[in-house]
């Protein structure tokens, strides 16, 4: 599995929502894009070792 791959579906389901700082789904969507976007490489290791065949 790709960490573009799931970026790229986190950010999908954070546009399908209005900027709203105080929903707490935009809210968590939002960070977790924006963290992952900054430890790609971590992320990347990450699913590396939970999802080795995906």
């Amino acid at each position: 599995m790709k960490a573009e791959t799931v970026l790229a579906k986190l950010n999908e389901l954070r546009k399908d929502l209005d900027a709203d700082p105080e929903d707490l789904e935009w809210f968590t969507l939002h960070h977790a894009f924006c963290f992952i976007s900054y430890k790609m490489g971590d992320f990347q290791k990450y699913l590396d070792e939970v999802a080795p065949d995906a």
